[in-house]
């Protein structure tokens, strides 16, 4: 249901941004590999030198195996807002942005390249937290309620992947934590740092 404000806008002919944010918290020993996607898509991003198309198909990819592992959905959260003005929409990105980079163990290195033979007496996270930052032009009602649901959370996921496809994403930033394996999210690092997140 749109506001008061948001129909006196749309008869001025302004566009109406969203800035909105998805955290998911995974659980399980089997939510390892998900980091492979997740480190891909960031290297795919890097090398595309973040254009918006690569970046929408690295966050197709990445909804698409959030969907297939909602066995191992523990919590979700999500906020976010409206903006009649590109350049405030632009802030908001940056910080939220900002902010969740600062979270535990949220930027991937990359450059840290690891033998496969090392790679197996690596620890193995239990607790993995994906958080999926866009900016899109219009109304997506999908995004813009409360996601701490399966079904909603659901829903909010496949609207993010159908925005790609009808090109009305204008910002796309995805962080994780831990941003790589080897690195550990413990349980009491989770309460700390991902207080906003509301039990599935």
């Amino acid at each position: 249901m749109s506001s008061w404000r948001d129909r006196l806008s749309q008869l001025g002919g302004k566009t109406r941004f969203v800035v909105c944010r998805l955290f998911i918290h995974l659980a399980g020993q089997e939510v390892a590999p998900l980091l492979g996607v997740l480190n891909q898509a960031a290297r795919s991003a890097v090398e595309a030198d973040g254009d918006l198309e690569v970046l929408g198909e690295g966050l197709v990819e990445i909804c698409q195996s959030i969907l297939q592992y909602d066995i191992y959905w523990q919590a979700a959260a999500n906020e976010g807002d409206v903006f009649w003005d590109e350049g405030e929409a632009g802030d908001f990105v940056t910080e939220l942005f900002t902010d969740s980079a600062q979270r535990y163990l949220s930027s991937p290195g990359l450059d840290q390249a690891t033998d496969n033979d090392e790679s197996l007496s690596l620890p193995i996270t239990h607790n993995l937290i994906v958080m999926l930052t866009v900016a899109y032009e219009g109304e997506v009602p999908e995004l813009e309620a409360d996601l701490a649901d399966m079904s909603t959370l659901k829903k909010g996921l496949k609207s993010l992947i159908n925005l790609h496809y009808q090109q009305r994403l204008r910002a796309i930033q995805v962080h994780f934590s831990p941003a790589q394996l080897g690195d550990e999210l413990t349980s009491d690092q989770v309460l700390l740092n991902f207080p906003e997140l509301i039990p599935l």
